[in-house]
């Protein structure tokens, strides 16, 4: 990774490992893009930074807006705004000006800061761009400074990010997710329409609805082939991305928090600084892209990097509401016996938690439940070997409760409103310096009391009434307040504790993103637990995030969500692409069912390490659908796990060609003992139903002619050559 200045040209080059991203000074004398892709020698730099890309220009528009590093409110700009303040006299645009760059290197990354000022008030933007040794992922943002007294101030409407121009192509194909509770990351793929296509939450949350990801290619790219861009952001609460497409030519996609309407107020003397934004390119196709993007977040970002997730067993669904000390006992004993290493009591151990009408709020345990609080249970977990985790929901509060008897004024509220509930909630404003350090407070007793290992933090619903009456200067302010002061409540329990561990959760995969990747080990990925539906949910999921940052269970069946019965070693082959879990109610398994859930959980221990931290290759068709695989390669262990959801006469076996091997290696198949050359698994391939008919319940088959037919191969590669 490097940063280079030219100022003879008026230009910087970040350079990634297998890429380049160039900024020059436009015709206005503001920075623009010049060239994003692939590296190029240097001799074309010049051509590079001193290009422009011909474009339509008439008297109504300027399409080289689309190349602007900041989409700045004014001027002879027309487009989606990524700036935008209010001073109190009334003006609305800034006039900027450029005024000078400085680079900052440190061994693993480097900054380049590029600072405009406008003309006419002491505000000041800072441009900011980071590469990363070894990644070639690029990390971008800015900063808002007022230079002014305390007593002066502007309204801060818009505060985008980053913009992200494209180059030209003939044709834009845009790949997203989209879903809801229960089908959350549906991936589709489809032509960049011409105007705005925009993309948002504004519920408080990253939300179900979207993801703030965008893929951007010239509609040949496929799975291990292509030109891809990509475009996150790092934000866990509302937020926007639109990608432009002009008619006279240019695309670009600009990301940011917040929505329409949310503003926040801009003192003299104060800096606000934006979530960051983070673009790649590869030439390997969507494969690539993800396979990048996992291995930046797990080296970058995640907090516990490198420690793989332990297989958990969670209560809600055997329990429900109806926890019990004894019950929890008999639970975790079962969940010992098939090879659990976490046991996780969730709703239903606090207050008068006996429904989801009553106890938000009040986070102790319920007496009448645990009389001598949890320290029983936590101690009969532990003596069987497994460690212990509580389901919380701090942003939350019922009106039947302690906390809102005494505090009414902490939730989000209008007055004289209706306070409308969902879920027999409301949302406790985290943005109110009380409201966070009661959190901190019980929180933090809870963890050293109890020395627990894992949370499971969850938030159930969106915000309404997002009002703050006692903050008549800046109401607006809660909307970011509240997502940084979760942030900031789990960075100091992460102090308090470096080994806890935190599951984010927001009614199923609602609140996964970048930002909350920085804070929590992993996320609850959807609360429908149906593998056939989960392998969709999966896939899209995989696209940015990597596996062993998804929570997947095996609950029972029929499940309790879609009444579909799947057999058991279908449910744990799926749950096994990611970070493994246990949910159903193992009480009421069978003999048989636990004995070979716990082969099949002592199997995924085996392959944990390649799926959580390997390089994933999706094989074959559409997941769900048709014959499909995941690959997991990690040094010289491959692991297979393969999908048959319905079986038909029209299509017959397959052989399933493999990929990211070296073709001049030796691999053996650890369950046949064959062994094969790299090459000839990757051109010829090979067949994931060879064997004899078995039981499927086993997890050791091969083959089934019923339907949910899966299978998990793994191979070694030898020393020396095939």
């Amino acid at each position: 990774m490097f940063i280079r200045e030219l100022p003879e040209q008026d230009g910087w080059v970040l350079g990634t490992e297998h890429s380049l991203y160039a900024i020059g000074l436009g015709e206005d004398g503001l920075p623009v893009q010049r060239y994003w892709g692939p590296t190029l020698p240097e001799q074309d730099w010049p051509r590079m930074l001193g290009s422009t890309t011909p474009r339509w220009r008439t008297s109504s528009s300027r399409p080289s807006e689309a190349d602007d590093e900041v989409l700045a409110a004014g001027g002879l700009r027309w487009g989606a705004v990524g700036l935008q303040l209010e001073f109190p006299d009334g003006r609305n645009e800034l006039e900027l000006r450029f005024t000078g760059s400085a680079v900052e290197r440190a061994p693993d990354e480097a900054t380049l800061t590029l600072t405009l000022e406008d003309r006419f008030s002491p505000v000041a933007v800072r441009l900011r761009s980071r590469v990363h040794s070894g990644h070639d992922v690029i990390e971008r943002w800015l900063e808002l400074e007022h230079g002014g007294t305390p007593d002066e101030h502007v309204l801060v409407r818009r505060l985008d990010s980053a913009n992200w121009p494209l180059p030209e192509q003939d044709r834009y194909r845009v790949s997203s997710v989209h879903g809801h509770w229960g089908a959350e990351n549906q991936l589709v793929r489809a032509e960049l329409p011409f105007g705005e296509l925009g993309f948002t939450s504004r519920t408080g949350t990253t939300g179900h609805h979207a993801n703030p990801w965008l893929m951007i290619d010239d509609g040949s790219a496929r799975e291990e082939s292509g030109r891809v861009w990509a475009v996150t952001l790092a934000w866990s609460g509302s937020w926007r991305m639109i990608a432009q497409r002009r008619p006279e030519g240019g695309v670009s996609v600009t990301a940011g928090a917040g929505h329409e309407s949310v503003t926040r107020r801009l003192r003299g003397g104060e800096v606000v600084g934006t979530p960051s934004s983070y673009g790649i390119v590869t030439e390997g196709g969507f494969g690539a892209t993800s396979r990048k993007l996992h291995t930046f977040s797990t080296r970058r970002l995640r907090p516990t990097t490198g420690a793989l997730q332990p297989v958990l067993y969670n209560s809600w669904e055997a329990t429900e509401f109806s926890v019990t000390e004894g019950g929890q006992m008999a639970l975790a004993d079962r969940a010992a016996a098939i090879g659990a290493e976490l046991f996780v009591v969730d709703d239903g151990w606090f207050g008068r938690r006996t429904h989801d009408k009553a106890g938000l709020g009040d986070w102790y345990p319920n007496p009448e439940k645990f009389p001598d609080g949890l320290h029983a249970l936590v101690a009969h977990v532990r003596s069987r070997s497994m460690k212990f985790g509580l389901w919380v929901e701090p942003e939350m509060v019922n009106r039947d409760s302690d906390l809102y008897a005494a505090h009414p004024d902490w939730v989000l509220h209008f007055r004289n409103l209706t306070r409308r509930e969902l879920r027999n909630q409301l949302v406790l404003n985290f943005a109110r310096d009380d409201v966070r350090e009661w959190a901190w407070g019980w929180l933090s007793s809870l963890v050293t009391e109890y020395d627990i290992d894992y949370l499971k933090w969850d938030m159930n619903r969106p915000f309404s009434q997002a009002g703050w009456p006692e903050n008549t200067e800046d109401p607006g302010s809660l909307w970011s307040g509240h997502t940084e002061a979760v942030y900031s409540i789990m960075e100091r329990l992460r102090e308090l504790k470096p080994s806890l561990l935190i599951e984010s959760c927001s009614g199923g995969g609602g609140r996964v993103d970048l930002g909350m990747m920085r804070r929590v080990d992993m996320f609850w990925t959807s609360d429908n637990t149906d593998a056939l539906d989960r392998q969709s949910i999966q896939h899209g999921f995989s696209q940015v995030y990597p596996a062993t940052t998804m929570s997947n269970w095996v609950t029972d069946s029929p499940n309790p969500l879609t009444g579909r019965d799947i057999p058991l070693s279908y449910r744990f082959h799926v749950a096994m692409a990611g970070t493994l879990g246990i949910g159903g109610n193992l009480l009421e398994w069978s003999d048989d069912d636990l004995r070979a859930a716990a082969e099949l959980t002592a199997q995924y221990k085996t392959i944990r390490d390649a799926v959580q931290f390997g390089d994933l290759y999706r094989l074959g068709g559409e997941s769900g659908v048709d014959l499909s695989a995941v690959q997991y390669v990690l040094e010289g262990r491959v692991v297979v796990l393969a999908y048959e959801p319905r079986r038909s006469l029209g299509s017959g076996r397959r052989l399933f060609r493999l990929a990211g091997l070296d073709p001049d290696a030796a691999y053996v198949d650890e369950q046949t003992g064959d062994r094969f050359s790299g090459r000839w698994l990757m051109v010829q391939g090979i067949d994931l139903w060879r064997g004899a008919d078995t039981n499927p319940r086993s997890g050791t088959v091969r083959f089934s002619r019923a339907d949910f037919c899966s299978s998990l191969i793994t191979l070694d590669r030898e020393d020396g050559a095939a």
